[in-house]
């Protein structure tokens, strides 16, 4: 693809062609010598005593080289660790063990595993084993699991409450009581079942010789796994490699550490030879984290003529059976900060109560607390412009920030970096046609049509980051990210990053910023990320960090690069450092171009080393570790336009627009693709996706045949632009683009429907808003 500079290009993907070809390596792909298989025996139980385990029958079948309980392996792994302890909460986080020892609490929760030479072995005989239970009551729903005589998952955690998180700005109650306008809103978040199109395995491979372990597995954030297994298995730090290269998705399911990983390991160790395991979709759909699950109680304060005063949210986190990986940060920190969305609220109240049920654990999914938060801020805003009668554009309009008056803190805390969201707005109305969009529904309304617009006016936090703020929100780690930039005798190079793409596409954009600052040519250019025995340290890939904060260390590496460039260039030119220039991979005296060096020139002198400028190092070599002082904030406008059917209720998207504002864009089509995908998870929480269990705890929508994940035909075209406000946080203004879609599209199709269906009273329906749902509503109206 020709193309002359290479930030803002639209290259394609250049790992895309071993993903399409069949050639990328997964962590199913690796073989090992010797590889032993994992079965788990997993509890049909969503709560019960574990009375007895017999292992005999399957350690007797073909292929078996051993069975063990959980009781077996107490000694050898350490329980289930949480890393986000989320302070000033009474945090309770219950052991939890990698296989249930007395107690299984949710259906699929490890009760055995059985090794065999081959999975179709392991698998048949974990069939063999035999359980004995004593099935106890069961609780799956977050309100009913805080109430006093509800069943107890853990006796050290009175109530299931894990923790209760408040964050207060302002004074809500004197909002309220002075108030002219208050609305009150329930909203269900559901529960969603993130789907990455990669399962998640592992692949243990334990060196009795050396001691050292090698594992391949399926993780967005490696050098934490390897932090993580660490303290669990006692193996050093060091003698742990953990390379996750290619990861087939992930939407934040892939950031735990889980039990199955934890238990491959350790008996890789027992055993001395390696250990496989790969969960099954049926597998993943139990045991991998679910995203989402609040019920909020929201109350709004506000004028008679459309200024909001105050907020306050009362939620009710589900988190399943034990506290994973993240979970306590999702819902409080990366939910209640954002209740402000992009408008001037001086009093808000947050209160989150972290709640523990029989169903499988909630963990980050993509967007992670700031869908929930933007979910409910959006329909309270146009709840509030339906009653006071007024457009819901001129009602956003009138509580915007302006862009004045950045940098901006919210009453939540936070300090957003830049913004300007009427130029959003004002872009994304153009691109719909909104005045005749509105004669248009006025003509269909008189012909008893029901068509709808609905927006969502939207900002998000990404670029997790800084380390400071991490620690003070309890998030076990830094936020910091590394870098190494490379370059060769030959000219070409190699970048080495802490960020762990998994399907970003950052294997073509950072070797564009690499590029853009060093003037090497993109196909010199080669990154290497996520082998933790080849990379620096790094904090992984999650919240939109990885460009914003891992391509800033990159940025700042390959700057430090020319300029040690630059000093041999001066001394290969006999000139000073002072008076030379650099353009596009050239190195000239100012003045007198034609007296210059390439890049490539300088790497092969500096390598050779035959006259170095005094002081100088051989090579040509620079690491960054880059540690942001703020987080970023991008922000747009969404406009989604339907028409529903009466008759059946079914929801018609006929119009997508989407215009966001991310900073600076270092690929558009890799973005475009980016905000495409993000939009279709947020239509889908909105329309169609829900996990749902039964009052026994079983999980009813077990597979893709009950959980209905979109098909290409149930999603719209979408209508994508842009508007670019910089961010002074990092090098290259730009603030981030994988969350964007999904943050923004759920409130946007939700309000859609709700004003389709306004002229029937509608104020509100629970998503998702599916036909049957739609149709009911309808049906109840039309009665009424």
């Amino acid at each position: 693809m020709a193309v002359t500079k290479m930030f803002g290009a639209s290259v394609k993907r250049r790992e895309d062609a071993r993903m399409m070809t069949g050639r990328a390596h997964y962590t199913d792909d690796v073989r090992r010598n010797h590889t032993l298989h994992m079965g788990v025996v997993r509890s049909p139980h969503a709560h019960a005593r574990i009375t007895s385990v017999d292992t005999s029958a399957a350690a007797s079948m073909p292929g078996v080289v051993a069975v063990f309980s959980g009781a077996d392996l107490v000694d050898d792994i350490a329980p289930v660790p949480c890393a986000w302890l989320i302070p000033d909460s009474d945090l309770k986080v219950p052991e939890y063990r990698a296989i249930a020892v007395d107690k299984a609490r949710f259906v699929g929760d490890a009760v055995a595993v059985v090794i065999a030479e081959d999975r179709y072995q392991a698998e048949d005989a974990a069939d063999a084993v035999n359980v004995s239970y004593e099935p106890l009551d069961v609780v799956t729903n977050q309100e009913e699991a805080v109430k006093d005589g509800a069943p107890q998952l853990y006796d050290d955690v009175p109530n299931n409450l894990a923790f209760q998180w408040k964050l207060n700005g302002g004074d809500f109650d004197a909002a309220q009581n002075s108030a002219e306008v208050k609305i009150s809103q329930r909203f269900v978040n559901q529960r969603l079942i993130p789907n990455a199109m990669e399962a998640r395995g592992v692949l243990a491979d334990f060196n009795p010789g050396s001691g050292s372990l090698e594992v391949w597995l399926t993780s967005q954030n490696p050098h934490i796994h390897r932090l993580l297994l660490s303290a669990v298995t006692g193996i050093p730090e060091t003698d742990i490699r953990v390379d996750s290269t290619d990861v087939g998705g992930g939407f934040g399911s892939k950031i735990p550490l889980y039990g199955g990983e934890m238990v491959a390991c350790a008996i890789a160790k027992k055993l001395g030879r390696p250990i496989k395991w790969m969960e099954s979709r049926r597998e993943n759909y139990v045991t991998t984290s679910h995203g989402r699950d609040h019920i909020d109680y929201v109350d709004l304060a506000a004028t008679n003529d459309g200024v909001v005063t105050g907020l306050r949210v009362e939620a009710y986190a589900n988190h399943g059976a034990y506290l994973s990986t993240a979970a306590p940060g999702v819902p409080t920190w990366l939910f209640g900060t954002m209740l402000s969305g992009p408008y001037k609220i001086p009093n808000i109240s947050c209160t989150v109560n972290g709640v523990l049920t029989n169903t499988t654990t909630t963990d980050a999914y993509r967007g992670a607390g700031r869908p929930e938060a933007t979910y409910l801020i959006e329909r309270m805003m146009d709840l509030l412009a339906q009653e006071l009668g007024m457009d819901p554009v001129e009602i956003r309009r009138k509580n915007f920030i302006q862009p004045d008056e950045f940098p901006y803190t919210v009453a939540t805390t936070l300090q957003y970096d830049s913004g300007n969201y009427d130029g959003a707005l004002d872009k994304a109305l153009q691109m719909v046609g909104y005045e005749d969009l509105r004669k248009k529904q006025e003509q269909l309304r008189s012909e008893g049509r029901y068509l709808g617009i609905g927006f969502s006016t939207y900002v998000e936090v990404c670029g997790l980051a800084p380390s400071a703020a991490a620690g003070a929100m309890g998030f076990q780690g830094g936020l910091w990210e590394s870098a190494t930039v490379r370059v060769h005798p030959s000219g070409k190079a190699t970048v080495f990053t802490g960020a762990s793409p998994h399907g970003q596409g950052e294997e073509t954009t950072f070797a564009q910023l690499i590029s853009h600052e060093t003037g090497i040519p993109f196909h010199d250019i080669e990154v290497v990320h996520s082998d933790t025995d080849r990379i620096p340290f790094g904090w992984g890939t999650y919240g939109s960090r990885s460009t914003a904060v891992g391509g800033s260390a990159l940025v700042y590496a390959a700057r430090n690069v020319v300029e040690k460039a630059k000093r041999f260039a001066a001394h290969m030119l006999e000139s000073s450092p002072e008076d030379i220039e650099f353009n596009d991979g050239v190195f000239s005296v100012k003045g007198s171009p034609e007296r210059s060096k390439t890049i490539q020139d300088v790497a092969l002198a500096a390598h050779l080393a035959w006259d170095l400028p005094e002081g100088e190092k051989p090579g040509l070599e620079e690491n960054y570790f880059f540690d942001p002082t703020n987080f970023t904030f991008p922000f747009g406008t969404h406009i989604c336009v339907v028409e529903i059917d009466a008759e059946t209720g079914a929801v018609d998207v006929q119009k997508y627009v989407a215009v966001d504002d991310l900073g600076n864009v270092i690929n558009p089509m890799i973005v475009d693709g980016q905000v495409h995908g993000g939009i279709a998870q947020g239509l889908a929480q909105a329309l169609y996706e829900y996990a749902a269990y039964d009052d026994g705890g079983q999980l009813l929508t077990g597979s893709m045949m009950d959980y209905c994940v979109p098909k290409f035909e149930h999603i719209p075209h979408m209508d994508v632009d842009r508007t670019v406000t910089t961010t002074p946080v990092n090098p290259m203004g730009l603030k981030g683009a994988g969350e964007t879609g999904t943050i923004a599209s759920t409130p946007a199709v939700v309000n859609a429907i709700i004003d389709a269906l306004s002229p029937l009273g509608v104020k509100h329906i629970d998503m998702p808003l599916t036909s049957q749902r739609v149709w009911k509503v309808i049906e109840e109206r039309k009665g009424s």
